[in-house]
């Protein structure tokens, strides 16, 4: 029987490697049901092992949002104009002024991607401060524990070290100027209300929900797909929280 199981384990694993998603899937699903020898992991082993997967949940996502189109490109995370100035969006379009506008959420999106690597070294400095109950309650507790603890303890965090940077990368990708410009030409058109938008603020608040966003896809896969779980550590814990559901 052990010899069958680890036949069946080597192949499905090496499908996960070349298969599409949705075979990816199935062959993941079939791998939740193959009894592994790891046993009950320890207190200590589960604790390292969520610091694992969130070390490298957290780094992908950072990674993924910081490469150029990482926000722009991205329909989850793509910054738009903010709210209140939404009428300043539709009232420049409809005066011809849509290369200015375009402008606007082009430059946001990249002063975003550009902030977006300042994420990596402070979720890796909370996860580190993690205890042995924050790693167990994440492991199995709901599917988004983990983005859920990330959000109580950095975001204040996040926000302090990320409003200097935005500013910074507004200024860099030419944000600023295309945003004073498209509040000007706004604020010249008669009996319009003059929009007044702290645009650093919203970027960086916007910035940090797609970080977040993106760690509970990253988080999802490493529960999910057992081919995402690429560590004998990670295989032993969160093959045990499998076995908790």
């Amino acid at each position: 029987m052990r010899k069958i199981t680890l036949v069946a384990t080597a192949f499905a694993v090496l499908c996960l490697s070349s298969c599409d998603v949705q075979s990816q899937n199935k062959i993941g699903n079939i791998l939740k049901q193959i009894p592994t020898s790891g046993g009950t992991p320890t207190t200590l082993e589960i604790g390292q092992g969520i610091k694992q997967a969130l070390e490298l949940g957290t780094s992908a996502g950072a990674d993924k949002l910081s490469a150029k189109d990482g926000f722009l490109g991205n329909l989850a995370v793509k910054i738009l104009f903010p709210p209140e100035a939404q009428k300043v969006e539709k009232t420049l379009r409809s005066v011809g002024l849509n290369s200015l506008a375009d402008n606007v959420i082009l430059s946001i999106n990249r002063a975003a991607e550009d902030a977006a690597k300042e994420a990596k070294p402070i979720f890796i400095s909370a996860i580190k401060q993690m205890t042995i109950t924050d790693a167990t309650n994440i492991l199995l507790g709901n599917k988004d524990a983990a983005t859920n603890y990330f959000k109580r303890v950095t975001t204040a965090q996040l926000m302090e070290k990320f409003s200097p940077v935005i500013t910074n990368s507004l200024s860099k990708v030419g944000a600023t100027k295309y945003w004073t410009d498209a509040a000007t030409a706004y604020n010249k058109i008669p009996l319009v209300k003059p929009v007044n938008t702290n645009l650093s603020n919203y970027v960086a608040e916007k910035a940090i929900d797609g970080m977040f966003i993106q760690v509970a896809q990253e988080e999802l896969k490493i529960r999910d797909n057992i081919g995402a779980r690429s560590t004998g550590l990670l295989q032993k814990v969160f093959g045990y929280a499998d076995t908790k559901k």
